[in-house]
């Protein structure tokens, strides 16, 4: 049956609305004014109200799973020095007595208001020397875990860091700091395996509460080809496709090494079932760490940690090797990189197999945090778009300066000079890492403020994009990103009926209330998944 949705403000594109939308099939099938829904037929009818509409958001880059796993797990990024760990985990094993392994995320040393360092075995055996204990830090590019786990899998001793890794010593022992793939590697060995039944239903709960921020689709990096937890992880997102989903997935995937990306290929890439809502997309590459853990890739030393200028997780020929093979087969490679040094590297091996400069396959970067002028003219001439995370100045703007110094902080994060070269960019949250709000994201685009509105005025406030222009990033440029710019990201005839109604009208309140905007309703494919608030249909 058709619905159609009538007495609306609905954003069709910059400076364009119209007050009507008829949805069939799950398709929008037309747009007008109210006298034009007059002869749509019969059908259910939808008054907004007057309700602004936008179409539903895309997140270009989450973690979709673990951000499910970060809530049931301990969360410490509230933490605000190290005996706050300490007493926040200790509370979880209180609460829950049953867990056999401690496993949480989201401390930051930077947010730590006494003693500014990484956590280490020490710490964490005050919380328990019984089980083993694996906190991550919120980048999760770096990880702290106690004596049982280092002792359990003799660290220090025989284990075997994989390629991109490094474990901390001190004074030739395990400090308890991981680094990179030894994250992963240990987390694997140590934790409780999934199972693809758990992953389904996690999925849903997840699921449900981003939809409840008005997001209609993720380009989620969940799957890791070659790693123990793929057949499962790959099995529960195939399970919630086929079982009325209120998410569209785009998987960005990760592999293990180039042969088993080979291998992949050679059987069969794509396994999605139900494209609409489990899509195959690009191969996800790490070219560098984290900034938090001094691990992100720069062409000079740190200003606060001049022993280092970070490290490499791909070098730049395994970057290449990668995005050759990919390539070849037509698919697209998005690669993770943080610092400048590291985007000099994805943007080399973006130019051995982009030739004729186009970027046909419309291969990307993730993040670009640090990025110098020339690099950003190179990206627009070879139009290569970036995934970028406004949400990150959620947190706080304008201290980089002393991490990175004064001439890269001033270049980086530039997100209106990237709209203005013509760089597509899509906008993002890297949840768990920051949250997923999208609204948060909007305000930090928008404003240039954290949640305080700090700094006054507004960090770089020259770089402020405009409303429509951040609503555009957070909908048609990650779809264009992902090659769906003709099914979503626009509510126009033929696109797919996903949208989100707001509490406010965002393109006219003032610009320091956007962070308070609610989703009142979300459709996906013409069906309500989220509602709060929202009268009843007429």
């Amino acid at each position: 049956m058709k619905k159609i949705l009538i007495n609306g403000k609905i954003y069709i594109n910059p400076g364009g609305f119209c007050s009507a939308l008829c949805i069939e099939n799950g398709l929008i099938e037309a747009v007008g004014d109210m006298r034009d829904a007059e002869g749509w037929g019969r059908g259910e009818i939808l008054d907004l109200k007057g309700k602004t509409v936008v179409p539903g958001f895309n997140d270009s880059h989450i973690h979709l799973l673990h951000c499910w796993f970060f809530l049931e797990r301990a969360n410490v990024s509230e933490a605000r020095s190290v005996d706050d760990v300490i007493d926040i985990c200790r509370q979880y094993l209180r609460d829950h007595p049953e867990k056999k392994v401690l496993v949480g995320r989201g401390w930051s040393q930077d947010r730590f208001t006494g003693e500014k360092r990484l956590l280490n075995r020490y710490d964490l055996d005050r919380i328990s020397e019984d089980i083993p204990v694996i906190l991550t830090r919120n980048c999760g590019h770096v990880a702290a875990v106690n004596s049982r786990v280092i002792e359990t899998l003799n660290i220090g001793r025989g284990f075997a860091v994989e390629a991109g890794g490094a474990i901390g010593l001190e004074g030739g022992v395990p400090d308890g700091v991981l680094y990179e793939t030894a994250v992963n590697q240990v987390k694997y060995l140590i934790n409780e395996p999934y199972s693809r039944i758990g992953v389904y239903q996690d999925l849903g709960k997840i699921a449900k509460l981003v939809n409840a921020c008005g997001i209609t689709s993720v380009s989620t990096n969940d799957l890791y080809i070659g790693y123990p937890d793929a057949v499962p992880v790959e099995g529960g997102y195939h399970m919630y496709a086929r079982n009325n989903p209120t998410l569209r997935v785009n998987h960005q995937i990760s592999f293990h090494d180039p042969g088993v990306l080979k291998k992949r290929i050679r059987e069969g890439y794509d396994r999605s079932g139900n494209p609409a809502f489990n899509r195959y997309g690009p191969v996800k590459l790490f070219a560098d760490g984290s900034l938090g853990g001094r691990t992100a890739l720069m062409r000079e030393p740190y200003a606060d940690r001049p022993d280092t200028r970070g490290s490499a997780v791909l070098t730049r020929e395994e970057l290449g090797i990668f995005m050759r093979l990919a390539s070849e087969k037509g698919i697209q490679c998005v690669t993770h990189a943080i610092g400048d040094a590291a985007v000099d590297h994805v943007l080399e091996a973006i130019d051995g197999v982009n030739p004729s400069g186009e970027n046909l396959l419309r291969h990307g970067i993730i993040h670009a945090a640090f990025t110098r002028r020339e690099q950003l003219l190179h990206m627009a001439k070879t139009r290569i778009p970036v995934l970028v995370q406004p949400v990150n100045l959620w947190r706080g703007a304008g201290a980089l300066s002393a991490v990175v110094g004064n001439e890269l902080a001033s270049t980086s994060g530039l997100y209106k000079t990237m709209i203005d070269l013509g760089i597509q960019a899509g906008y993002g949250s890297d949840a768990p890492i920051a949250p997923w709000n999208v609204m948060q994201g909007i305000h930090c685009a928008v404003n240039r403020q954290n949640q305080n509105f700090e700094p006054p005025g507004g960090d770089k406030p020259q770089e402020r994009v405009s409303v429509e222009q951040a609503v555009d990033a957070f909908t048609l440029k990650g779809a264009w990103i992902s090659g769906e710019e003709n099914v979503k990201g626009r509510l126009l005839p033929g696109y797919y009926a996903d949208l989100a109604v707001l509490s406010d009208d965002i393109f006219t309140i003032p610009k320091e209330k956007i962070r308070d905007v609610r989703v009142e309703m979300t459709m996906v494919g013409g069906r309500i998944v989220w509602q709060d608030l929202f009268p009843q249909k007429v």
